[in-house]
């Protein structure tokens, strides 16, 4: 389980550290797509893989369906780590999700997630601002 939020900073070459604490579960080789709320997630190769399936049973349905099938299993890159817990994020993506030089790698149960810094920020403080009221919607935690 992946949880925790930790700032890191983009290099040079487009690669991004994965915190030390989430690279044994990640593995040697990731998958990163297009998230949602305009972020990255990364998998590990296992839960992408039961992502991907229950993303691909609605790939034929809907328009809503089809376009989250586009959205995150075209989108898609397996990564690997290199030695130093690094993967490097294609323009395309980082473009995506407005990813700049600080980022937020956050940890979420089954993915990682990567966020641009200031867009975390004022992702996080709306949450915290509604998070009773979404408490009351799902039942009370």
């Amino acid at each position: 389980m992946f949880i925790g939020e930790y700032r890191h900073t983009f290099d040079t070459k487009n690669r991004i550290s994965l915190p030390a604490k989430f690279r044994k579960e990640l593995g040697t080789s990731v998958v990163v797509t297009r998230g949602l709320d305009r972020c990255l997630f990364v998998y590990p190769k296992a839960a992408w893989k039961k992502q991907a399936e229950r993303i691909a049973m609605h790939s034929t349905g809907g328009a809503a369906g089809r376009g989250l099938s586009r959205l995150m299993l075209a989108g898609a890159v397996e990564a690997d780590v290199d030695s130093a817990g690094r993967i490097l994020i294609p323009d395309f993506l980082r473009s995506f999700a407005a990813l700049k030089e600080k980022s937020v790698v956050a940890g979420v149960n089954d993915r990682v997630e990567v966020w641009d810094e200031k867009a975390w920020a004022v992702y996080t403080k709306a949450i915290e601002r509604d998070a009773d009221e979404f408490a009351e919607r799902l039942g009370s935690l």
